[in-house]
């Protein structure tokens, strides 16, 4: 008999958790160019530092979103639930991965209902990709998918390259401008708009800028690799070389932030894309992101217990406290307006006459 493939999420969470999907070296995010200003005098105290931040309505712990990973098998299923008990526990969002399978089959409804395991997450983000509405989603499949999963808000995801190496993947990415436009303002919660790996670049910001959406997610080049993944799916020799070229496509994400920041001053802006720490959580924040999402180092924590992912969170946000403190910043906000310095100025040294 022949052994069935696994299950392409299945697939997804192997080889993200057993495999080295992320760029392995250099400073592939940009943010290892920047440093904050360190304040010696901070005039304030530790303790009187406030990582409390509101996103889209909703109270968080911290400006932290355990971000878009998985469901619809019951793997991930178990993943979801141990993603969400972490994030519930911290006080921090939490943002599913595509839903799409739920279309399709509704007994997976289960894998992806995070509130019933966790009923105090403070802010849930459903999600399906955008490509999706030229294959048959429309306004009654993007509420269904809200309402199943008592989402405050949807990610409708762009992920072209992952659907060009994806084995049977998407690529009907044309017209999807007006499609979005039609239905953004009728799905009942806020809609953003999330790259997986690539960033969103000016030429994407500009016509983004014109949609009756909240916001974005940067999901920049410098963490997981989808190009990556998909080429070790993939056992087509064509697709699996092109995706190995692609590994490095995109917009780093401190660039993709600073830009997403500038073209659209009234969105919500949620960085994502290789941010690790907290220390890299407050520089995003500092070029301007409402909060920062964070998913592989949590999902391999969560894989031994819910208590490392629960560590792995508060470890995160301790390194924002601390760089707040550092910096000055008794808020979020405050850390909005803090100094970042590109680290090019410190190899020029000082300036003025030579001695």
């Amino acid at each position: 008999m022949t052994t069935p493939p696994p299950d392409r999420k299945d697939s997804h969470l192997a080889l993200a958790l057993e495999r080295g999907v992320e760029f392995p070296d250099g400073d592939p995010t940009g943010f290892g160019a920047l440093r904050l200003d360190h304040d010696a005098l901070p005039e304030l105290d530790l303790d009187e530092v406030d990582t409390g931040t509101t996103l889209l309505g909703k109270r968080l712990a911290a400006p932290l979103v355990v971000g878009a990973m998985t469901g619809g098998t019951p793997r991930a299923g178990e993943m979801n639930r141990r993603l969400a008990l972490a994030a519930a526990r911290c006080g921090v969002g939490f943002a599913l991965g595509s839903q799409r399978k739920m279309l399709a089959d509704p007994s997976t409804r289960a894998t992806y209902a995070v509130r019933e395991a966790a009923p105090d997450l403070p802010l849930v983000f459903g999600n399906v990709g955008a490509v999706q509405l030229n294959y048959g989603v429309g306004l009654p499949e993007l509420r269904r998918l809200v309402a199943d999963v008592g989402a405050d808000a949807l990610n409708l995801h762009l992920n072209p390259l992952q659907e060009a190496i994806q084995p049977g993947g998407d690529t009907r990415f044309s017209s999807l401008v007006p499609k979005i436009r039609a239905l953004a303002p009728d799905v009942g919660v806020p809609v953003l708009l999330k790259e997986v790996g690539s960033g969103i670049s000016e030429t994407t910001a500009l016509k983004i800028r014109d949609l009756p959406v909240a916001g974005v997610e940067t999901a920049g080049v410098g963490g997981t690799s989808w190009s990556w993944i998909e080429s070790l799916r993939t056992a087509d020799p064509v697709k699996r070389a092109v995706g190995e070229r692609f590994t490095r496509w995109g917009i780093p994400t401190a660039e993709s932030v600073a830009t997403c920041r500038r073209v659209l001053p009234d969105r919500i802006v949620v960085a994502s894309g290789g941010i690790r720490d907290g220390l890299e959580v407050a520089k995003a924040i500092a070029l301007g992101a409402d909060a920062a999402a964070v998913a592989l180092p949590i999902l391999r924590a969560a894989e031994r217990s819910v208590e490392d992912a629960v560590a792995v969170v508060l470890r995160i946000v301790a390194e924002l406290r601390t760089a707040m403190f550092l910096t000055g910043a008794r808020t979020v906000a405050d850390l909005r307006t803090r100094r970042l310095v590109p680290m090019r100025d410190l190899a020029a040294g000082p300036r003025g006459d030579a001695r």
